[in-house]
């Protein structure tokens, strides 16, 4: 018989792979007993990445909701752990060093036994404090090498960055295969050399079922000596998830490894609470293209949990291309020809960025900037012409250093514009920033909470906990939620009521009229138009990020608002400024092409006013 494999459910990054949120408090309360019940688990993942930023967005206290979740599991002995973003704690931009050292005391104190952290850049130099501050609480410090497939991403080079980070101090290792795109030879070679060097170490195998590899991942790192396997179960497994328990549990059980048996009883029970909260709302934010493993993802690498925001975002920038199209009297393209074309994009971008892992914030940067260069050179321009600042702050060295170099095309731009290479360490652009929260809290009258949990909460996500405590979070929650269940809920009779497209044939735009069924049709036959729209073309006056607004309120504008003369209807981010855009005159918005923080070029299409 072979040694001991022991399960890890992964119930937060389940729904998070798959959606936007995670369940309420009430729902995790209900649900714990009966993963515990189970009895197959010895670590639950409970908290950590997005959680607790989601938690204040529907307006809860992630506070009350970590503790309430976490206590059930620590009475039954099953270790918690979450996930941590090393210098960008919980959110996506950096996090002031007194802040981190918060945050794990409060995390400890709330009922999370072990910190998961990893860097996006693998900068052993972000992660380094983590280990201190998580021991410094009581927290099993496990810390993560973010795996990736490149010439530089080596078994050596991961074999190496393991060795260190034990060096430091670190109590585990986690390997995370965050998009599913780690060989299983290689992740075998990587758990191997770590176990000769120190086998009294735990490994942990993280990953997502994507691409096809991981299933094959498992079976070579527990042959190498893995301890933990991270899994999850239907109706949320496969996909941009993870394996399923059961097929793991089969599969390892055959290997003729020492694997813990499952109450299937109270597996099903699971199974049917998280269907119920999928009902209650937290399927209207699952996209069902979610549902499903793409083996393009091999090319790009782009991790699993991004892929339903990306589809969503195709849609937008599809729509932006295609009027640039039918203005120029171009062929239009499909949604499977763009996804080709950002996916071969992202390959060619990807090194010219220096190899960043594809992971959280950095998939999404060059993902971003892939796009990007798409969307410039379809409409004619050239790459790189747009790149974010956000992005600026990684290629410059402010969040970590890159595991690879430059293309000089990059270094040259960054010369151009005056922009200024950081070598040092990346946490010394982040001031101590407690004392000012400490003071904000004091003048609007709210507590700093148990372990200081507010306090910590307030300067972890200061926007989300404003909206919060204002209720405003709960009232633009329950609006959107309502809004998606009448959608979903619409009376059938509605999908086949006549619908008006515009296609086009032989390079003309057309707009005609489709019946379903007995739908009536109106004998209006097929009018040549253009596809933008009646009305007045509004321009964009430079380059830049595009926001809709509505007279500069945090309402957005949308199709068929009306609009008077003089009233602010978007606007222009450049450079960190921005040029508003009013309505030269009244009317309608009738056509709108780029959702919010598109990349624009000059003289763009933004919207048309008829």
């Amino acid at each position: 018989m072979k040694k001991e494999i022991k399960f890890s459910l992964l119930f937060r990054d389940m729904w998070q792979s798959a959606g936007k949120y995670v369940p309420r408090v009430d729902q995790l309360v209900k649900v714990a007993p009966a993963i515990i019940e189970m009895g197959c688990f010895a670590r639950v993942e409970t908290n950590g990445g997005g959680f607790e930023q989601v938690n204040l967005l529907f307006g809860e206290n992630p506070n009350k909701a970590v503790r309430d979740w976490t206590k059930p599991f620590q009475e039954a002995g099953i270790q918690t752990h979450m996930l941590d973003r090393a210098l960008n704690g919980l959110r996506m931009s950096p996090v002031p060093a007194d802040v981190r050292q918060l945050f794990y005391k409060v995390k400890k104190a709330q009922g999370t036994d072990i910190a998961r952290t990893f860097c996006g850049l693998n900068d052993i130099r972000n992660i380094a404090p983590s280990i201190t501050y998580a021991k410094e609480a009581g927290m099993i410090s496990q810390c993560s090498l973010c795996i990736t497939h490149s010439p530089i991403h080596t078994v050596e080079y991961y074999t190496n960055m393991a060795l260190e980070l034990i060096k430091l101090g670190a109590d585990e290792i986690c390997i995370k295969d965050m998009a599913g795109i780690g060989r299983p030879v290689s992740l075998g070679k990587i758990v191997a050399n770590i176990k000769e060097a120190h086998p009294e170490v735990p490994v942990q195998y993280h990953s997502h079922a994507g691409p096809g590899f991981n299933m094959a991942s498992i079976l070579e790192v527990c042959n190498a000596g893995c301890d933990y396997i991270d899994v999850g179960m239907e109706p949320l497994s496969w996909g941009t998830g993870h394996a399923d328990l059961l097929s793991v549990q089969a599969m390892l059980k055959d290997a003729g490894f020492q694997v813990p048996e499952i109450n299937v009883e109270a597996y099903m029970k699971v199974r049917s609470l998280v269907q119920e909260f999928m009902d209650d709302f937290l399927g209207l934010y699952i996209s069902p293209k979610n549902r499903l493993m793409n083996s393009l993802l091999i090319g790009p690498g782009l991790p699993g949990g991004m892929m339903g925001s990306l589809m969503t975002d195709l849609e937008a920038n599809l729509e932006s291309i295609n009027k640039y199209k039918a203005k120029h009297n171009l062929p239009f393209m499909t949604q499977d020809e763009l996804l080709i074309k950002l996916f071969n994009e992202v390959a060619y971008v990807w090194p010219r960025v220096g190899y960043p892992p594809l992971v959280t914030p950095f998939s999404q940067y060059v993902k971003n900037l892939a796009m990007m260069n798409v969307m410039a050179m379809e409409k004619g321009k050239e790459r790189w012409g747009m790149i974010a600042d956000d992005i600026w702050d990684m290629l410059l060295g402010k969040a970590g250093r890159l595991p690879g170099q430059l293309a000089p095309e990059i270094i040259e731009k960054a010369e151009r514009e005056g922009r200024k290479f950081f070598e040092g360490n990346p946490q010394e652009n982040y001031p101590d920033a407690l004392d000012k929260y400490r003071k904000l809290m004091k003048e609007n009258k709210w507590e700093l909470g148990q372990d200081e949990e507010e306090l910590f909460e307030y300067a972890m996500h200061p926007a989300q906990y404003e909206a919060y405590k204002s209720g405003k979070a709960k009232e633009d929650f329950l609006e959107d939620v309502a809004k998606r269940r009448a959608e979903r809920d619409k009376a059938p009779e509605e999908e086949v009521k006549p619908k008006t497209l515009t296609v086009q044939v032989d390079g003309q735009a057309y707009r005609v009229t489709v019946a379903y069924g007995e739908a009536e049709l109106a004998a209006s036959g097929a009018q040549p138009v253009t596809p933008l729209g009646e009305g007045k073309e509004v321009l964009s006056p430079l380059e830049g990020k595009f926001f809709l607004t509505k007279n500069a309120s945090d309402i957005p504008l949308k199709v068929g608002d009306a609009v008077q003369q003089g009233d602010v209807i978007c606007y222009v981010e450049a450079m960190k400024t921005y040029n508003a855009i009013r309505a030269e005159f009244a009317g309608t918005v009738t056509a709108i092409g780029f959702a919010q923080g598109d990349a624009v070029s000059e003289d763009d299409v933004l919207m048309k006013i008829g």
